[in-house]
């Protein structure tokens, strides 16, 4: 394979998590250490900065700021969500990317993100190749919902699924300090898949979680709900339900009240309200005190409860993203192929095409969500519990958190 010579773009999409930083830097600094690649730019806000001609000069930024991006939450380069048309149908975006492209004579794209974002690396890799441009593009995964396919796990959600598990653990002890009994209901993050609820099952796998989680892989009964909230309130006197903001009913509707609400770019829906709007429903049937918690974007920024595994593995995703288009390879995302065993947790990573990524859900199966559909399954438990492990150095001044500063020179 002969070597391309140019300038690369690295662009963030989507929701942010913990470690995305982690992964934008194992990108920067490994393309600021390959011959071929000429020059280092970052999209502000994703493709809108490419779009828009706003790339920042990676070279420009202090290396040691560079370093501290691993332990800074949220998207340091600056997130969107955008959704480029099909190109048959309308090409005005694809033919400005390709203006800017050839403007900075960029040769490799880097695209880091979910479900949507990898969408959006397909359609940009195919147009390019369809006009013939030289240009190796990688989509780099992350996503807190664990949702993308192909991929063992996605960077981001081991560290969501740590705070998850240390919240409800945290909640639990909290919920039972008083001697009157309390159900609390505790809403988190995932529209279609559960894998973020299920890490709840964590704290209880611990000894001190969740009596009932429910996923959106099984569809939601409210009396059946009422019945299990009841039973265990009356046997113990207290009850703690973590619950997937996507939960629906048989026929496809949200339980959220909230389902009706604004959508994102892509036409999702935005859900959130769940929490309250179950606590009001247990208080009126049941008659007991209850709390409704949204653990919302704490979520995805807590970065103080990074999972080591978590930000080594994103940092990863970046490298390789860059060392395989240099090597030559193009119109892929970097996936993980793990092990569980005897011999404990590995993790190597590996090479998908786009157009098997792009707008596929990834769910959590069946058989790891437990027979009556509130809890799960051992099998869950052994498949998380290796993603959350490890403490990552947290630098500080002042005992608060230093996270990176960059200066974001603009590209001319």
């Amino acid at each position: 394979m002969e070597q391309l010579r140019g300038a690369c773009i690295i662009g963030q999409s989507g929701g942010p998590t913990a470690v995305i930083n982690a992964s934008a830097q194992g990108v920067i600094q490994t393309a600021l250490q390959a011959g071929v690649i000429t020059r280092v730019l970052g999209a502000a806000h994703g493709i809108k900065g490419v779009l828009a001609d706003q790339l920042y000069e990676m070279a420009e930024e202090d290396p040691r700021e560079l370093d501290l991006l691993q332990f800074t939450p949220s998207s340091a380069l600056g997130s969107c969500r955008y959704k480029l048309s099909d190109p048959d149908q309308d090409d005005r975006d694809y033919k400005r990317i390709l203006d800017i492209f050839m403007k900075y004579d960029v040769r490799y794209f880097f695209y880091n993100g979910g479900n949507d974002s990898m969408d959006t690396c397909n359609k940009i890799s195919k147009y390019m190749q369809k006009v013939g441009y030289s240009c190796r593009i990688i989509g780099v995964p992350k996503t807190i919902d664990n949702d993308l396919f192909g991929t063992d796990h996605c960077p981001g959600f081991g560290s969501a699924a740590k705070y998850i598990a240390t919240s409800c653990m945290e909640l639990y002890q909290d919920a039972r300090v008083y001697d009157t009994g309390t159900v609390a209901i505790v809403e988190i993050m995932g529209r279609h898949a559960g894998w973020l609820a299920g890490a709840a099952g964590l704290a209880t796998w611990a000894g001190a979680g969740p009596d009932l989680v429910y996923l959106p892989e099984v569809p939601f009964d409210m009396d059946q709900f009422l019945s299990d909230v009841e039973d265990f309130y009356r046997r113990t006197g207290n009850c703690l339900v973590a619950v997937s903001e996507g939960i629906h009913y048989a026929d496809g509707t949200f339980v959220s009240e909230a389902k009706t609400s604004a959508t994102d770019g892509f036409g999702h829906a935005q859900l959130g309200g769940l929490a309250a709007m179950m606590a009001d429903v247990v208080k009126n049937r049941l008659g007991v005190k209850v709390r409704g918690i949204e653990l919302s974007l704490l979520q995805r920024c807590a970065s103080h409860l990074a999972s080591q595994t978590d930000l080594s593995e994103a940092y990863m995703a970046g490298k390789v993203a860059v060392e395989a288009a240099v090597s030559g390879v193009t119109d892929k995302m970097v996936a993980f192929r793990c092990t569980r065993d005897d011999n404990g947790y590995h993790c190597e990573p590996q090479l998908i095409p786009l157009t098997d990524v792009a707008n596929v859900e990834s769910k959590v199966p069946r058989d790891w969500i437990n027979e009556k559909g509130n809890g799960v399954t051992q099998a869950f438990i052994d498949y998380a519990l290796p993603l959350i492990q490890g403490e990552a150095p947290r630098p500080t001044d002042h005992a608060l958190p230093r996270f990176v500063r960059l200066k974001k020179v603009l590209a001319k």
